[in-house]
């Protein structure tokens, strides 16, 4: 969204428009069920304040909508033209469709929660927008209605959620539009920050369950970390890099990350202090372990430089701790010069 802002009173615009209902209940109800100077109420609070069924609410408040919006097609509601005009300008240069809280925080400074019923307010009596109410699904949503209906932008959403679940894995936006059939990328853009199902990461968007584009804890935002990182890293590495990142609640110690690395499976402990992902191949296990692996896969002795080249692949110590574990432990036997073999197999 584009970063210009409103200069627009709100306050004022509402008290204005709420002034052109004549009865004073109707205007309370608009106000209360929109939030537009306090906190959103439900038909129920709203009805049992007013002495009238929910139902009777949430009649009057489609009726006075509804008559709103007729009366703003003809031109009779203060301020609404000038707003709508900014609105579709702000979504016709940036993704066409919006969550109200993204476009709000393009409309005006300091937005907050009542900034937000107060653009959706807007929204909702304009005739060339679409409004798409919260759910379990998506966010609220507004979009330009020369575009969409409520049902096609609705049927957008599911098919690009569709779509990222058939990639089966984190994409960047121009991929996953082209999977949806979408050509406009900033479009498919926006249609994917108004899901609740989707999440976006480093440039890439995936499901919000995936911890890559949606890390919910630490354990998380480490595997993140050494993922893009690609290779091992030490856990006072990751601390810094997870500091520097552009996580949420990022301000952890590096005592907190290398209980994190060592609690978690996907991790693995490959050197002092360092780690990689068991994903690349990596097992858990002490340098004598490893050995114990690359002598029994290869079947017979080795000379101590093939052991030490073979550990290094999946290890990062020093060459003398490898040879260390040659000579210091029992379960290793020096069968010629430099070269040894397991004890076992003797």
């Amino acid at each position: 969204m584009t970063d210009s802002k409103s200069t627009f009173d709100t306050s004022t615009i509402v008290t204005d428009i709420l002034g052109t209902i004549d009865r004073e209940r109707e205007r309370e109800i608009v106000s209360r069920r929109f939030g537009l100077f306090d906190r959103k109420e439900t038909l129920e609070q709203i009805g049992e304040l007013l002495g009238i069924t929910r139902e009777r609410v949430r009649q009057l408040e489609k009726a006075v909508v509804i008559r709103l919006k007729l009366q703003a097609e003809q031109g009779n509601v203060p301020h609404i033209n000038d707003i709508q005009s900014q609105l579709i300008t702000l979504l016709e240069n940036s993704t066409k469709v919006a969550r109200i809280k993204d476009i709000t925080d393009s409309l005006v400074a300091d937005a907050n929660k009542i900034e937000q019923a107060r653009t959706s307010f807007f929204a909702a009596l304009s005739t060339k927008l679409i409004v798409l109410d919260e759910n379990d699904h998506y966010y609220q949503v507004v979009g330009l209605k020369k575009l969409h209906n409520e049902k096609k932008l609705k049927e957008l959403i599911s098919k690009l959620n569709d779509s990222v679940k058939k990639l089966g894995k984190p994409a960047p936006i121009a991929d996953i539009a082209k999977a949806a059939g979408i050509s406009d990328e900033k479009q498919a853009e926006g249609i994917a920050r108004s899901s609740k199902h989707l999440a976006t990461l480093n440039g890439v968007w995936g499901l919000t369950k995936w911890p890559t584009v949606n890390p919910r804890n630490i354990r998380d935002k480490i595997y993140v970390i050494l993922h893009e990182n690609g290779k091992h890293m030490h856990f006072s590495d990751i601390a810094g890099a997870i500091k520097e990142s552009d996580f949420k609640r990022k301000d952890v110690t590096i005592q907190a990350i290398h209980n994190e690395l060592i609690k978690d499976k996907r991790f693995v402990l490959v050197g002092r202090g360092i780690y990689a992902l068991k994903e690349w191949g990596y097992k858990k296990g002490t340098v004598a372990d490893i050995i114990a692996v690359v002598l029994k896969k290869a079947g017979q002795p080795l000379h101590r430089d093939d052991i030490v080249r073979e550990v290094l692949k999946s290890r990062y110590v020093k060459e003398t701790t490898i040879l260390l574990n040659l000579q210091g432990k029992k379960q290793f036997k020096r069968v010629a010069k430099a070269t040894y073999n397991l004890a076992e197999t003797e």
